[in-house]
Order: structure tokens, then C-alpha cells, then sequence
């Protein structure tokens, strides 16, 4: 993963958000859940097997501000289920759940589901094990429809 030209594209490209919302080349993601106000998808650059994202289809850049309490509550019910979905395929250790970003770059609210995989050194856990300054999975598309599928059908039977 080329940082550089990721940090030059998040700060002054389209919201990559919006952009696969709207079906644009170069943004796809394998999509696990579209509720019509909520998305979640696995994550084109994960630093753990399983990594997703989950999303308001509205474009809103603040959690707390651009989210009325019921909002709010709505979207963590879909992040809770998908973390719940993801871990039951990948058996995780712990699930990191955090939301990131900044006004400067990837704006659009998005919660991390961030399965930590047993056996994973303590030093390379926590915000370690989220970096990708620390490499990335080299996941081939195939896998990540494979995932996918596999995450899909445990939410299908929640």
C-alpha cells in the first residue's frame, strides 16, 4: 500500500464513502449489509482478516454533532450486529470497535470493526494491529468475496 498516494487521495479526492454509494470505478467494496440508511462492507485496505466498515448511507462528518440520539443508536445496533456476524466467521480474540477519521480526509462517519486474531502478540495489538503503516493483508478479490459471503450468510440468520 503506497501511503502517500492514499493520504493525497482521502484529503483531496471524493469521499470514498459517497463514491462507492454511488457505484464509482476505483471505489467498489465487497458490501456485507445495505439496510437502506446503513451500509457495512470489509475494508479495501485491512490490517486484520475480517476488517469492515460500517456507514450512514447519509453523508454526515460528525458523530456526535451531524447524529440525532436516535441516529446514533440506530447505527449502533448495525455495528453491533455486524461486529456480532464477523465474529462468529472469524473466532476473534477481541473486536476493536472505533470510529475514525478526520474533517482533512476520509470525513464521512464510519465505524471500524476490527477483529483481532488469536495469538497476536500484545505489542502488536491495539492501535498497533489498526496502522497500516504496519502492512496490509494482501487480500486477492476472490478472498474478499469469499469473506463476504461468509459474513453475509451469518447476518441473513441473525
Amino acid at each position: 500500500m503506497n501511503l502517500v498516494a492514499y493520504e493525497r487521495q482521502v484529503r483531496s479526492g471524493p469521499c470514498f464513502i459517497c463514491a462507492f454509494l454511488d457505484g464509482a470505478a476505483g471505489f467498489e467494496h465487497e458490501l456485507l449489509h445495505d439496510d437502506g440508511a446503513h451500509v457495512a462492507f470489509l475494508s479495501r485496505y485491512p490490517t486484520l482478516p475480517g476488517y469492515a466498515l460500517v456507514v450512514p448511507r447519509r453523508h454526515v462528518e460528525d458523530v456526535v454533532r451531524d447524529l440525532t440520539p436516535e441516529e446514533y443508536l440506530g447505527l449502533q445496533a448495525v455495528v453491533h450486529r455486524v461486529a456480532r456476524a464477523v465474529g462468529e466467521v472469524l473466532q476473534p480474540e477481541r473486536t476493536y470497535l472505533l470510529s475514525l477519521g478526520s474533517m482533512q480526509g476520509n470525513a464521512h462517519v464510519h465505524w471500524h470493526v476490527a477483529p483481532l486474531p488469536p495469538g497476536v502478540p500484545y505489542e502488536r495489538q491495539q492501535y498497533h494491529a489498526l496502522m497500516a503503516e504496519h502492512g496490509v493483508l494482501p487480500y486477492a478479490p476472490q478472498q474478499f468475496a469469499e469473506l463476504g459471503a461468509r459474513i453475509r450468510a451469518v447476518l441473513a440468520r441473525q
